[in-house]
């Protein structure tokens, strides 16, 4: 099975987020093949989240795991470091108060 190119998958989970009213925006642009994403949603009371994408073998599946959460200077921080390691790293940051992602949409898998 191919794979969807980030940049695709990226601009299609932004038109998902704009239809619900969820502001998005690209902080760190990645490679446009096969960059990895981080979604990070900061709930707008000082806190965040970041979710990645990661492969379960169990589930023969790429599935959303929480990557981190705290702060939302502590988690920039985190992001800052990892996107020093991977500079393929792509970071959409979104904000929603009820930490709504819709990354278990399933039109979004």
């Amino acid at each position: 099975m191919a794979r969807l190119a980030t940049c695709i998958w990226v601009s299609a989970y932004l038109h998902r987020l704009a239809q619900e009213n969820i502001p998005a925006y690209v902080t760190s642009r990645g490679d446009d093949t096969a960059g990895a994403v981080f979604v990070k949603c900061a709930t707008l009371d000082g806190q965040a989240r970041v979710m990645a994408r990661q492969y379960d073998f169990d589930a023969d599946a790429r599935l959303w795991t929480e990557w981190t959460s705290g702060t939302e200077g502590d988690v920039d921080a985190a992001i800052t470091s990892e996107r020093g390691r991977d500079p393929d790293l792509w970071v959409i940051e979104l904000e929603s108060r009820e930490g709504r992602t819709l990354l278990e949409d399933p039109s979004l898998a």
